[in-house]
């Protein structure tokens, strides 16, 4: 889920990629399709933020100038600290399931700065990988791409011994860099096949496959990509266009659907006459996804968004 625009030609494909698993984050973070589907959530969450943080890494450029790589943090900053603290000050009054007792200043700062709660720490995840790339290809500009990228991963162990960051999605947001790094195209590294569907089904009736750390989960991640890259050539037409639009918009439906999710929790009584859950799903998705791009719409209009996610329009209105 990288924020960033790229000049890649690839880039439709990228972005429905990301369609694909905003949609998924939103879907499993209702509550009540997470408690009732537990175990189609286990796979989703096995791949879903690992693809964002592949995707994330490859749009990250090592050589890029010192004020661009600035800029790019900066801007990542300033929605995350807001939105995080936030969430941390809802979550001390709000009945959630990350729910805050007698929040004082020093565990705001620490969940702010180290332990991010929420949905949040993506964020989180991706300003420290992003900081400390941009740190040693500028400090080890001598040393070469590929010695900061080692570096980079010894750097982000550190990390995961502190507590900080989590390795395995540190690691696959340096995947993604790496393949840029080495000049591979981005659909070509995974293959598109039909075949991948099979080798999914393969792997996600066993319960163990289904972690991003695993041998088997890494598997599952690769085989996701792979299959939507197939599929993608043949999605077309308004449909097409609504993927690459939402995929577009993955910086405002991020930041702002877990207030939408939270909101959709009364439509659960009302729908549930329908026991799949699918309806509740349908509607709570069309919320979350109108409602965050409403209000992004909204910063635009007037003129916030400057303020917040340094550029004047927050929401891209053509794929």
């Amino acid at each position: 889920m990288d924020f960033t625009t790229t000049k890649n030609t690839r880039l439709g494909e990228l972005d429905f990629l990301r369609a694909v698993m905003i949609i998924l984050m939103i879907s499993f973070h209702l509550v009540w399709i997470g408690d009732n589907y537990p175990y189609m959530k286990s796979i989703v969450y096995t791949f879903h933020m690992p693809v964002f943080l592949i995707i994330s890494g490859y749009l990250t450029k090592l050589n890029g100038t010192f004020s661009s790589n600035i800029h790019r943090i900066t801007w990542l900053a300033v929605p995350y600290l807001i939105m995080e603290s936030l969430y941390i000050l809802g979550a001390s009054v709000l009945p959630i399931r990350e729910h805050i007792e007698n929040l004082n200043i020093n565990t705001f700062l620490d969940k702010l700065l180290l332990h991010p709660i929420g949905p949040y720490w993506f964020l989180h995840t991706l300003i420290l990988g992003s900081a400390t790339l941009f740190l040693f290809s500028h400090l080890l500009k001598k040393l070469g791409n590929t010695t900061c990228l080692i570096l980079a991963g010894i750097a982000f162990a550190l990390y995961s011994k502190l507590g900080i960051a989590s390795l395995e999605m540190l690691l696959y947001f340096l995947a993604g860099a790496a393949i840029r790094e080495r000049g591979f195209n981005f659909v070509a590294t995974f293959f598109p096949s039909w075949l991948s569907v099979v080798a999914l089904l393969m792997l996600v009736v066993s319960p163990q496959n289904l972690h991003p750390h695993t041998a088997g989960g890494i598997l599952i991640v690769f085989l996701t990509i792979s299959f939507l890259l197939k599929l993608y050539p043949h999605i077309r037409g308004k449909f097409l266009r609504t993927f690459l639009f939402i995929g577009s918009n993955t910086l405002p439906i991020f930041l702002f659907s877990p207030l939408f999710t939270f909101i959709c929790k009364p439509l659960q009584p009302i729908l549930s006459f329908e026991p799949t859950g699918l309806l509740f799903l349908l509607a709570s998705l069309t919320l979350c996804l109108a409602g965050s791009l409403i209000v992004a719409y909204i910063l635009d209009k007037l003129h916030i968004s400057p303020y917040i996610f340094g550029r004047n329009n927050v929401l891209i209105k053509k794929s």
